[in-house]
């Protein structure tokens, strides 16, 4: 039940962002990014819970340009700070118009393993699985300021399916 891996039917559409997680968004709002960005960016957050389809999905077609990997600590994921403090990997994607966004898998206080499979130099499709956090947690995505976003918090995300927004 936990590591379930549904098919998903992914939206058709120029320049849709989709949901990178199953679960309850919890944050959606301006906050300044400083390890890419440099600059205040539009932020989304997805909280997974453990009874969340756990297989995390790319949001948009794009190049890894980057990654990182943070060891960290594990405190609810739920919690604001665990975006900073907690174990986490991101990947930073550009897409062929040379836009960057930056997606994060954190752990969470249950979760303690998150799993990734892209590498730097990898061209991702959009809906693709690009891997895990066992036992649920967060993802937060990094998005420029002209980006549309139609999610609001509280919102239920489907990941592959729920359109987070769109790319200007």
């Amino acid at each position: 039940y936990f590591f379930r891996n549904p098919e998903r039917v992914i939206p058709a559409g120029e320049d849709l962002l989709i949901a990178p997680a199953d679960g309850k968004i919890i944050f959606v709002g301006d906050v300044q990014e400083d390890r890419y960005f440099k600059e205040q960016v539009t932020k989304v957050s997805i909280f997974m819970s453990v009874f969340n389809v756990h297989v995390n999905r790319v949001p948009c077609d794009g190049k890894v340009v980057d990654m990182y990997y943070n060891k960290g600590g594990f405190v609810n994921a739920s919690y604001d700070k665990a975006s900073e403090s907690n174990e986490q990997s991101g990947i930073l994607l550009e897409t062929d118009n040379g836009t960057q966004i930056l997606f994060v898998q954190i752990a969470g206080l249950i979760a303690r393993r998150i799993i990734t499979y892209p590498v730097i130099g990898d061209l991702l499709q959009q809906g693709a699985r690009y891997g895990l956090i066992r036992f649920g947690s967060r993802v937060d995505i990094y998005l420029p300021k002209n980006a549309n976003v139609a999610v609001t918090l509280g919102e239920r995300t489907v990941a592959g399916e729920t359109i987070l927004g769109t790319l200007s």
